[in-house]
């Protein structure tokens, strides 16, 4: 299969890759190309962003949590009709597991999909210096995949003066340079998070970025070196076994033939899922019914299990605390016996209170009996591998992976899970579970163990009851 594909890497954070990833993807729309656009590493921010502001398809890649076969099967899954994918880095190229591994990298995820690289370094205050940086980073390329540079936070006159002497000692291509524009930054915010009221002036600085980027830089060069690629050959059966596995966890449930409806919060509180994660959901038979914790009043009906996922309940604490009707279904559905699933914001959502980092309080669902507050740190966080203690959703003697970012803890985040953290081995306890119930922290990766999306939608199955609304009532029928 021809999968033109460029990697838009960096030396380190702050050099400016996700400006000129962004902008590069607004000029190729521009053109009419039709994209997909992929983010290395576990954030949610990036694609998010590429769909919400660019209107991109997007997803994540990650070596740490696939397998090289799932990475290819990840990257192929969707590419009939894609006339090109950008795939933007994470940290420095060759940055990995707790900053000393290669997997996890950029340059690992690279290597397993033969993506060229087109490397951006913040070339601001150097001079001759950069070609010593590039021959360092150059001298670790075993797969000799980095092709070319983009200068960025420079002149177009030094781009010129220094451009000959990088291709001609280091033979690699001299893309261009993005001239320093304050203005056209993407300030790091609050977890990535763009409030509706700031989309035009996002999309506006963009624009402006994507016409430097015109001006500046040899994006046809760049559409050349991704056309170069190699083809990447995966049948679809090989890709649907890659990551789906067997069909079923229990043949007797006919998973793949009965549609299961399964509510799933999404709105502005809570917007944290991993895409693959909800088509491992829907190849296991789930029907996806998507609600508002903040704006609706009541679940959908007909439903046989819930979904709250990460996101931003502490930036909603006084709206969602407000919707006391949401908030007494959600508790009466669980109580009721509703399979549910919550990982970070859904986790939080169902403690007894919620402090922000102003000190507010506010009352949440409350079938957790304990509070959660910011706590002015990240806490755990990275990448972990999370083991139960007694098998429920995984089988026995096998781990699921994730990772956790938040600012918030609880005082009872569970103790039916054992995380280990990859390189340093430090082990915590985690997670509040029963058969048909999973809360805590972690972002799970499914694809990492298909198990345990398997069981959850088993569960839901199983419930002789289906749940259905009749006002602000919730009952059997």
């Amino acid at each position: 299969m021809r999968t033109p594909r460029v990697m838009i890497a960096a030396v380190k954070s702050g050099s400016g890759k996700t400006t000129i990833t962004c902008a590069l993807l607004k000029q190729l729309q521009k053109r009419g190309k039709n994209l997909l656009s992929f983010k290395c590493g576990p954030d949610f921010i990036d694609p998010m962003f590429h769909e919400q502001i660019l209107q991109i398809p997007s997803r994540n890649l990650d070596s740490y949590f696939s397998s090289e076969e799932q990475v290819r099967a990840l990257f192929l899954l969707d590419q009939s009709g894609s006339q090109i994918s950008v795939v933007e880095g994470v940290m420095g190229l060759y940055d990995g597991l707790g900053g000393i591994r290669e997997e996890g990298s950029t340059y690992h995820l690279a290597g397993i999909l033969q993506i060229p690289i087109v490397l951006v370094v913040d070339a601001h205050g150097m001079g001759r210096s950069v070609i010593a940086l590039l021959a360092g980073f150059l001298q670790y390329d075993r797969r000799h995949l980095i092709h070319g540079v983009i200068l960025n936070r420079t002149s177009k006159m030094f781009c010129a003066s220094i451009a000959p002497e990088i291709e001609r000692e280091l033979g690699i291509k001299v893309y261009g340079c993005v001239p320093g524009q304050k203005e056209l930054n993407l300030k790091s915010r609050h977890l990535g998070l763009v409030m509706p009221e700031e989309i035009e002036t996002v999309e506006n600085t963009l624009a402006r970025a994507g016409m430097l980027m015109e001006e500046n830089v040899d994006i046809d060069g760049i559409l050349a070196l991704a056309e170069s690629a190699e083809e990447m050959e995966m049948s679809e059966s090989q890709i649907n076994k890659s990551l789906y596995g067997e069909p079923c966890g229990d043949q007797n449930l006919e998973c793949e033939t009965k549609k299961i409806r399964i509510a799933i919060a999404r709105d502005e509180a809570f917007c944290f899922y991993y895409r693959d994660n909800l088509k491992i959901l829907e190849h296991f038979g789930a029907e996806l019914v998507p609600f508002s914790p903040l704006h609706d009043r009541k679940l959908p009906e007909h439903i046989r299990g819930l979904i709250l996922g990460g996101g931003y309940p502490e930036l909603y604490g006084e709206e969602l605390s407000e919707n006391k009707e949401m908030r007494e279904a959600v508790a009466a559905a669980i109580r009721g016996g509703l399979p549910s699933f919550a990982e970070c914001g859904g986790f939080m959502y169902l403690h007894e209170n919620l402090t922000d980092e102003h000190a507010q309080t506010y009352p949440m669902v409350g079938v957790i009996p304990a509070d959660v507050s910011y706590v002015g740190r990240l806490v755990r966080f990275g990448y972990m591998e999370l083991a139960e203690k007694i098998p429920m959703f995984l089988p026995e003697h096998t781990g699921i992976r994730g990772h956790e970012f938040h600012y918030y803890d609880s005082t009872a985040n569970g103790t039916d899970c054992l995380a280990k953290k990859p390189v340093t081995g430090r082990a915590w306890e985690c997670v509040q579970e029963e058969r048909n119930h999973f809360w805590g922290f972690p972002h799970l990766y499914y694809a990492s163990n298909t198990a345990f999306a398997k069981h959850f939608i088993d569960e839901c199955l199983r419930r002789p009851a289906l749940w259905a609304n009749t006002g602000s009532a919730l009952h059997l029928k």
